[in-house]
């Protein structure tokens, strides 16, 4: 009988020993928003390109209108490792990435992505734009009065609905100008030059330059870009009637 007292004394003290040693509310809390902010710095550094890249490129670095950025394929993909993009809290998964917003965060006027193999614009909605491969160009020779911008340059984006969506579709097939094609969907080529014009209603339109320039074992690639013109905001009357 003396044992069993013992014994039940014994647990007693366990769990009052176990109830007090147990985190409040307060630290659990705490503890999240640690870990939040430490998963954050380790997504920020997975996205991140290598040292060797922002050392070769760090004349585009600290700058709001040019940068060096990493695209992760899309999750869902073919690519290789593409399981990388799903690990992330990051909406989007790092496949997609602002120009103007300089986020890779979905759904905040997202300019491009990578799925694939391929480079898209145009993603929600009416919003569309077109991609231009120039080839193996240097990029700091193309300028918003270089020719080879010309066509995007001077691009009017509609205001009507109807003819949004019909834009959209015509460059989904590729319209070719000057012997140059304009898609809204292009391979992503390692050392290839292009020219990208993204038409987000309601938030941004931009035409930016870019070079892929390295192309990672996990089917990510690295992007040198600099941004040439930032149009006025296109809006989009929906109800012509």
């Amino acid at each position: 009988m003396k044992g069993l007292f013992t014994a039940g004394i014994s647990l007693l003290t366990i769990s009052m020993i176990c109830l007090a040693q147990s985190p409040s509310r307060e630290d659990l809390q705490r503890q999240i928003e640690t870990k939040r902010t430490e998963l954050k710095a380790l997504e920020k550094a997975f996205l991140s390109p290598s040292a060797e890249d922002e050392e070769t490129y760090a004349a585009y670095l600290g700058h709001r209108d040019m940068g060096l950025i990493r695209l992760l394929p899309r999750a869902g993909g073919k690519e290789n490792n593409v399981k990388a993009a799903e690990l992330l809290t990051l909406r989007g998964g790092g496949a997609y990435y602002s120009f103007s917003r300089l986020t890779h965060e979905y759904g905040y006027g997202s300019d491009i992505s990578l799925e694939q193999g391929n480079l898209s614009v145009g993603f929600a909605g009416a919003d569309y734009g077109l991609i231009a491969n120039l080839g193996d160009v240097p990029l700091e020779t193309i300028s918003i009065e270089d020719s080879r911008a010309g066509f995007m340059a001077a691009y009017e984006v509609p205001g009507e609905l109807a003819r949004a969506r019909a834009e959209a579709q015509r460059f989904s097939s590729g319209v070719t100008d000057d012997g140059v094609i304009y898609k809204g969907r292009v391979p992503a080529e390692v050392r290839s030059t292009y020219l990208l014009r993204s038409v987000n209603y309601e938030g941004t339109d931009v035409l930016v330059t870019f070079k892929v320039v390295r192309k990672d074992s996990d089917g990510s690639v690295i992007i040198v870009w600099k941004l040439l013109k930032n149009y006025p905001v296109p809006q989009l009357a929906r109800n012509s009637q």
